[in-house]
């Protein structure tokens, strides 16, 4: 695993607050939120696959959502912060902070995964 100094040389200051340190970037402001292009997006840390073009939707919440991640490739952390109770997601292969997953997405899975644009790298289908 990278040192926070490694992924700070890597990642603007930005990203590493939200990937390293947790923080969500303000809704409506994420390169992905409205972005529709085919292919697969990454983490912005260890350019693992996340997540499918395929099963991105519009939830309309300000931040790129999708209803399902690919297989094994997301952890999930009970998150108790801010006064609520939600679950955290993050990347498997490195910890990455990537946003949270809800219970009120689409069919098939019934799955919001609401996920910071920083966090994520988009690959395109070639």
């Amino acid at each position: 695993m990278k040192t926070d100094d490694e992924y700070k040389k890597q990642l603007s200051p930005e990203a590493f607050n939200v990937c390293r340190q947790g923080a969500t970037e303000m809704p409506f402001s994420g390169k992905y939120n409205d972005h529709w292009q085919k292919g697969v997006y990454h983490c912005a840390c260890c350019e693992q696959p996340l997540f499918e073009s395929t099963a991105k939707f519009n939830a309309g919440c300000g931040w790129p959502s999708f209803f399902q991640s690919i297989e094994n490739q997301v952890n999930y952390l009970p998150d108790h912060t801010h006064h609520m109770v939600r679950t955290e997601i993050q990347c498997k292969h490195c910890q990455s902070h990537l946003g949270h997953v809800f219970e009120d997405g689409p069919q098939p899975t019934g799955k919001r995964y609401c996920v910071n644009s920083l966090s994520l790298n988009f690959i395109a289908d070639q």
